[in-house]
């Protein structure tokens, strides 16, 4: 592929994600505006007695008009209810078909390898799958929440090396994303995530009892996994979290989107921006990562919906108002070429939060995915010895950070 053409991909949770209407949605039923006045002539109503009730056969016929109304809504939302059905399906087919485990690789003789559905907080079907090693003591479970518009197969070469340092590994697809159900590429609600996220680990903790347990979360993702860490039920299961490129302090293309983004997301959830990918931000300096990624099935790679750049936004501001009451261990890892979210966002949230263990690696020109960057066996290596160290630490209380004389802080 060309490089001219490799420019045009992007990934869905850039800065920009909400950009000035290419066309507004079709809002007029739900705003009705009111008629305008003139100044200089102002509308005087004629003193006009009310007009005579309507005979009872034009009130049937009104009756009957609405009644055909609402008959017809109702058949336009199943047959829109019905395609969203049926696109959920050929997912689900295609993210149960996807071989992660080539069988004539000698890794298949070492994983054992699953995948399954699990039922989220409000019942909806949520696709996961499983990597563990076969042989060799556990040493914990590091679950995997990935960014907007992607799937949890994709990580499937970070398990590998996972499963090879005798870690288990759980990856889910969030709603509208890969196998799980809902509209591709809409979330409702990044909370109704928050919340599957904490019944999932749930679930892990639950099923492997005893056995530590890390959260992962790129880019969305780990804004995700961050609000998630922040409720005492959640944070008291997990030895630590891991946060790659993380949507913090997410802005809007314009002020007055930000202020109109709360109203469109309730009267046009659904309605997608013409160009909201497109925008020409590379996330990997690896042009064949590119390729496979927008070449994937299962990558949403259509506009953006308002109702998900609206939650992104939301979360992201949620959290950077509330970086100081971070409390749990975390490593943060982001590049400082990256043009789809804020690596000083990252270096904030260092400084600000209150947790005792943590740790900054900032890889001076890479972009965004950094598990798909060139380098990537390099930055899983560097995740691989922080949840080994933390796993060493012995009493996590009041624990100083063992990677100050590691890594700088900043910049590596």
């Amino acid at each position: 592929m060309a490089a001219a053409q490799m420019e045009e991909l992007t990934s869905g949770a850039s800065g920009r994600i909400i950009p000035v209407f290419s066309k507004p949605p079709a809002i007029a039923p739900f705003l009705p505006l009111p008629p305008r006045r003139s100044r200089l002539h102002p509308i005087r109503l004629p003193l006009v007695p009310p007009p005579p009730p309507p005979s009872p056969p034009l009130l049937l016929l009104s009756a009957a008009f609405y009644a055909f109304r609402g008959v017809a809504g109702a058949e336009a939302r199943f047959v829109v209810g019905k395609r969203e059905e049926e696109d959920t399906l050929r997912r689900r087919a295609l993210a149960e078909g996807l071989q992660t485990v080539d069988e004539t690789d000698d890794w298949a003789s070492r994983c054992r390898w699953r995948t399954s559905l699990f039922f989220g907080v409000r019942s909806n079907a949520l696709f996961w799958r499983s990597w563990f090693p076969v042989t060799g003591e556990l040493k914990g479970i590091l679950v995997i929440i990935h960014g907007l518009n992607e799937h949890s197969g994709r990580y499937a070469h970070f398990a590998r090396q996972l499963t090879s340092c005798n870690f288990g590994v759980y990856a889910m697809d969030w709603i509208g994303h890969g196998g799980s159900d809902g509209l591709h590429g809409y979330v409702p609600s990044l909370d109704h995530v928050v919340e599957d996220t904490g019944a999932f680990l749930e679930k892990i903790k639950s099923e492997n009892p005893g056995i530590p347990c890390f959260l992962f979360g790129h880019s969305t993702g780990g804004a995700v996994i961050l609000k998630a860490a922040s409720y005492p039920h959640i944070e008291q299961m997990l030895e630590g979290i891991i946060l790659t490129s993380p949507a913090l302090g997410v802005k809007p293309a314009h002020p007055i989107v930000g202020a109109v983004a709360p109203l469109f997301s309730l009267v046009a959830p659904k309605y997608q921006f013409k160009g909201a990918n497109k925008s020409g931000i590379p996330v990997s300096r690896d042009p064949a990562a590119l390729l496979a990624k927008y070449s994937d099935p299962l990558v949403y790679t259509g506009p953006m919906r308002v109702r998900t750049g609206h939650e992104i936004l939301r979360i992201s501001a949620y959290l950077l108002r509330n970086f100081k009451s971070v409390t749990i261990p975390f490593f943060v890892l982001h590049g400082t070429a990256d043009k789809v979210t804020n690596p000083l966002a990252s270096q904030d949230l260092y400084n600000e939060a209150a947790s005792t263990y943590k740790d900054i690696k900032l890889y001076e020109g890479f972009l965004h995915d950094l598990l798909f960057e060139p380098e990537r066996d390099e930055v899983a290596r560097h995740i691989i010895d922080w949840m080994e160290k933390r796993l060493t630490a012995g009493n996590h209380e009041n624990v100083k950070s063992q990677w100050s004389n590691s890594f700088d802080a900043k910049k590596v």
